[in-house]
């Protein structure tokens, strides 16, 4: 792909044709406050924080202005810092001032882009009226939503209609009452939302927020358990227990996207009702064993229904959380071992 030569703020640089001021300037580390941008997502122009001014064309969105050969751009330019400064007021005056309790502190890029902009405390004061009070939405099993904490950047109605293809929330209502709704403005949990989690994962603020929200201390790059689809994970530890889950954004099988399962499915391991050893049904009870005497059972078993009854008699039922290697070894057994074609796969049922 072609190279375009353009300038930031007096600094000679260059990037693909096609890529836009703002992903340019983030991709050579120079910050322009955004909140509606995301990398996987349509560029949609919504919040006008990222406003830039270009030489001879005056204020432009960067985040939807394409780089052109000789293109000049300033961030620090005295209308794009008044067109920003408005546009951050008019975020903040509504907004609930508890940063401190909120699921995204230190995570929020409305929380960076007032560091970055800066406020006038006094003028807040004057400009902030009663914030909206609507109820949190709790319905949800894994995360709530926030109306009054929601800054209508449309990232997660986005990503639920571009990458999701659920179309479960849109913008609704009008003036002071817009918000992000669903069908009816009816709880999440009565929508067509699968609980994916991809709209948590892309808010910018505390919007969308998980229940159990922990930030880790170390993270470890493993691959998801739940199904034989691979995809790749980042597992967020505490010590040695697990306290969140996010997608790996450099797996070629999912590329950062997690179903509910993989996103919010990891409590069970920790669950005081996992088993961690083998039982063995004596006397009608299930009793511990070792994983010796427990395989030396199945085996005399399986064996002994073989010889009385024929290898008909047996049949195998494979597991969708198994990998490939793992279920042919199984199909390998069934026939080899068991002499039977008797198997099949959950995923089927």
């Amino acid at each position: 792909m072609n190279e375009v030569a353009f300038s930031i703020d007096g600094r000679e640089l260059s990037a693909p044709a096609g890529t836009t001021v703002l992903e340019a300037a983030l991709q050579h580390g120079i910050y322009i406050p955004h909140l509606c941008h995301h990398p996987d997502l349509d560029p949609a122009g919504v919040c006008r924080l990222c406003m830039v001014h270009v030489e001879g064309k005056g204020l432009a969105i960067s985040c939807r202005t394409p780089v052109e050969p000789g293109l000049v751009v300033s961030t620090e330019h005295p209308q794009s810092d008044q067109a920003r400064r408005v546009a951050l007021e008019l975020l903040l005056v509504n907004h609930p001032p508890d940063c401190l309790g909120c699921a995204r502190n230190t995570r929020c890029e409305l929380q960076r882009a007032t560091a970055y902009i800066g406020v006038d405390a006094e003028r807040m004061k004057r400009l902030r009226r009663t914030a909206p009070d609507r109820p949190i939405d709790k319905s949800n099993p894994f995360f709530d939503l926030d109306h009054n904490k929601c800054v209508l950047c449309g990232i997660c109605v986005r990503t639920c209609d571009e990458l999701q293809g659920i179309g479960a929330i849109d913008f609704a209502f009008r003036g002071f009452n817009s918000a992000i709704s669903t069908f009816a403005d009816k709880p999440i949990i009565d929508s067509r939302c699968v609980s994916c989690g991809e709209c948590v994962a892309r808010c910018p603020v505390g919007a969308l927020a998980p229940k159990r929200s922990l930030p880790p201390a170390r993270e470890v790059k493993t691959i998801c358990p739940y199904c034989g689809v691979g995809c790749g994970i980042h597992l967020g530890l505490r010590g040695n227990q697990v306290v969140g889950v996010r997608g790996d954004r450099d797996n070629p099988v999912n590329r950062g996207s997690l179903c509910v399962k993989g996103r919010f499915g990891w409590e069970f391991i920790h669950s005081p009702d996992r088993l961690q050893h083998p039982l063995i049904r004596r006397k009608g009870r299930f009793e511990p064993a070792t994983w010796d005497e427990a395989l030396t059972t199945v085996a005399e078993r399986l064996g002994g229904i073989r010889a009385a009854h024929g290898p008909d008699a047996l049949g195998v039922l494979s597991s969708a959380r198994c990998s490939n290697e793992e279920n042919y070894l199984l199909q390998k057994l069934t026939r080899a071992a068991l002499s039977t074609n008797n198997i099949d796969h959950c995923a089927r049922l």
